[in-house]
C-alpha cells in the first residue's frame, strides 16, 4: 500500500486519477481561471494594478508596480502551463498541485501581512483567496483519502 509521500509524488507520473475524479475537475476549472489571471497580469497594459486591484498610480512610483504585477503574470503563466500540462498529461500529480496552491497562497498572505498595501477596494485575487485555499485544502484531502481507500480496497 502507497504512503501518503508516494500519492502527492508518485514514482511513475502518468495520467492515472487514483482516486475520485472530482478533484480533477475542479482542478481544471481552477486552471483555466489561473490561465486567464496569468494573461492579464502579463498582458494589461497596468498589469491589474490599477484596473482590477485598485491600486492608486497615479503616484511616483507607478512604473514599478506594473513591472512588478507583470513579473507576477509572468511566473504566473509558468506555474498555468505546468497546471495545464497536469489536466491533459500528468493527471497523477493532482493532489501534488493542490499542496502547491495552498503553500503559494498561504505564502502570499504571509507577505500580504509582512508588506502591506492599501488598495482602493478589495482586490478580486483576495476574495478569490479566501474560496480558492479552503477548496484546495478540501480537494487535497479528498484526493489522498479516496487514492488510500481506492488502494486498500484493490488489496482486499
Amino acid at each position: 500500500m502507497n504512503t501518503l509521500l508516494e500519492i502527492l509524488l508518485p514514482a511513475k507520473i502518468d495520467n492515472t486519477i487514483r482516486g475520485t475524479k472530482l478533484p480533477f475537475y475542479v482542478f481544471a476549472l481552477y486552471t483555466i481561471v489561473s490561465t486567464v489571471r496569468s494573461l492579464i497580469h502579463l498582458l494589461a497594459p497596468d498589469g491589474g494594478a490599477g484596473s482590477i486591484a485598485g491600486m492608486d498610480l497615479s503616484n511616483g512610483g507607478a512604473d514599478g508596480i506594473i513591472f512588478a504585477f507583470a513579473l507576477w503574470g509572468s511566473s504566473q503563466v509558468l506555474f498555468a502551463i505546468i497546471q495545464l500540462l497536469v489536466v491533459f498529461r500528468y493527471r497523477s500529480l493532482v493532489p501534488f498541485m493542490y499542496l502547491l496552491l495552498a503553500l503559494e497562497i498561504l505564502l502570499r498572505k504571509l507577505v500580504g501581512h509582512m508588506k502591506p498595501v492599501t488598495f482602493a477596494h478589495t482586490p478580486p485575487g483576495e476574495i478569490g483567496n479566501q474560496i480558492i485555499l479552503p477548496l484546495a485544502m478540501a480537494m487535497l484531502f479528498l484526493s489522498l483519502w479516496s487514492a488510500c481507500r481506492k488502494q486498500v480496497s484493490e488489496v482486499k
